[in-house]
């Protein structure tokens, strides 16, 4: 595999698990009663801390699992937990209180992660850097992942105009709508760690003669 194929591949596998159009609702929606410089902001702070996140991971992902004895499926049923908390807020609409808001940076949890930085692209990265076929594929794997930050963020950076499309009754029903599709890629995350648990008790066992 060439260099610019290994790049493509990275590109679109980190595209389609980070998604970026599909952010969008659940960016609008936690932003929805900040203003637009509190907007930008929030889409730079979760681009960077993902880009921090996905790049640790990269480096050093292998040595950290390793050295706290974590399952990936852990991380999948933590990040899973972690949204799902989320979407309750937003389906109670807690995440409109003014006071609720003030205790956390939404910017860091959940959109920097676990939405973007979340485990499927952690585990995404840490296989491409175990299986590249030379050093010199290390660069690309860092560009696609500079790439597709970047791509993020112009997405979050410029769906402001939908606020003015939506004002608030339509910011108020995408945040319900957001909480929903929240809850299920929670409930997703969550039962691909139990399966991901399932089926190693089960090899265990028919390795053992259980």
């Amino acid at each position: 595999m060439g260099g610019l194929e290994y790049l493509l591949t990275v590109m679109v596998t980190l595209f389609v698990i980070m998604d970026p159009p599909g952010i969008v609702p659940i960016y609008l929606a936690l932003t929805g009663t900040m203003d637009k410089r509190q907007r930008n902001r929030a889409a730079l702070q979760a681009t960077l801390l993902s880009l921090g996140v996905i790049s640790l991971f990269a480096l050093l992902g292998q040595q950290i699992i390793s050295y706290l004895h974590i399952d990936l499926a852990a991380l999948q049923g933590a990040g899973g937990l972690l949204l799902l908390l989320v979407a309750l807020q937003l389906l109670t609409g807690k995440a409109d209180d003014p006071n609720e808001a003030a205790t956390s940076n939404i910017a860091l949890v959940p959109l920097g992660t676990p939405l973007l930085a979340g485990p499927g692209a952690i585990v995404a990265v840490i296989l491409f850097v175990q299986q590249a076929p030379s050093r010199t594929d290390y660069l690309w794997i860092a560009l696609a992942i500079v790439v597709i930050h970047f791509l993020i963020y112009l997405v979050m950076r410029f769906s402001g105009v939908l606020v003015k499309i939506l004002r608030r009754g339509g910011i108020e029903v995408l945040t319900r709508i957001a909480g929903v599709l929240l809850a299920a890629i929670a409930v997703q995350l969550i039962a691909d760690a139990v399966m991901s648990y399932a089926a190693h008790f089960e090899s265990s066992s028919g390795a053992t003669g259980w």
